[in-house]
């Protein structure tokens, strides 16, 4: 079993589909590069939403917007090559696994061993759904 994950990855990763072309074999299509600058707009607009100050700051309040609507646009982007539920889960669960470390990181915010543990099996899924999965053919 073990061997035969290892020889689906080891394909995975020499057919590229993991680094940005379809499963399908279209290797002119960056869905995985329009989801990957969906993730990071997402999560600059999230981390720009407490200084922000329930949007009466404009600077912060013009990135959130503008990055938000960057992000469900280039989610949208994904959606003519991946399901919608493969794509909702790799960038809900990488943003939340992102957003959670740049909160530790820039406001302080505690993390204890329960909430590794829950990021570590959101990066986990995520793995597994975009590895291992035949769900993120289209």
């Amino acid at each position: 079993m073990l061997c035969g994950l290892r020889l689906r990855f080891y394909f995975a990763v020499r057919n590229r589909w993991f680094w940005g072309s379809s499963r399908l074999g279209n290797r002119s299509d960056p869905w995985a590069g329009y989801l990957a600058v969906a993730i990071v707009t997402e999560v600059i607009g999230t981390s720009a939403l407490a200084p922000s100050q329930g949007f009466t700051k404009p600077v912060p309040t013009i990135i959130v917007l503008v990055s938000y609507a960057a992000a469900f646009y280039l989610l949208s982007q994904t959606l003519h090559t991946i399901p919608v539920a493969v794509a909702y889960a790799v960038w809900s669960g990488a943003g939340v696994a992102l957003i959670t470390l740049i909160a530790w990181a820039m406001f302080g915010q505690r993390l204890d061993a329960f909430a590794l543990l829950g990021i570590g099996l959101i990066v986990a899924g995520v793995l597994v759904i975009r590895i291992l999965s035949d769900a993120s053919a289209h």
